[in-house]
């Protein structure tokens, strides 16, 4: 019973960047993994990045080398940096959160049993 909260979404030109936060409560970060998926109108819910309990991490190849996951334990925070952002990353943002969860499974949405509300990032052309 993890509850999850977004922030950090808006409106950026091409090119900008952007910081999405994640705040958590429960033991997510003790084990299972967390992640970042995004959704745009009319399409269904895509992967991101994912984090696992013992800080490896996964990204969709259309985000590798511009975004990075991570996590601080302390403050029980997950956060994206999002850096060269382009039109094609416009969508709804979501993170999730499975107290257990398979290394073969962590892409797929359906892995994860707890959900944010989502926080918009809309990029210009």
């Amino acid at each position: 019973q993890v509850q999850l909260v977004e922030s950090g979404g808006g409106l950026v030109q091409t090119g900008s960047s952007l910081r999405l936060s994640c705040t958590t409560s429960g033991s997510t970060f003790s084990s299972g993994a967390m992640a970042w998926f995004r959704q745009a109108p009319g399409k269904e819910r895509e992967f991101v990045a994912a984090i696992k309990w013992n800080g490896y991490t996964y990204y969709a190849d259309s985000v590798k080398g511009r975004f990075t996951i991570s996590r601080d334990k302390t403050k029980n925070t997950l956060s994206l940096q999002m850096n060269s952002l382009e039109p094609e990353d416009t969508a709804a943002h979501y993170c999730a959160a499975s107290r257990t969860v398979i290394q073969s499974a962590l892409r797929q949405s359906t892995a994860y049993n707890s959900w944010g509300q989502g926080t918009q990032v809309t990029v210009s052309s």
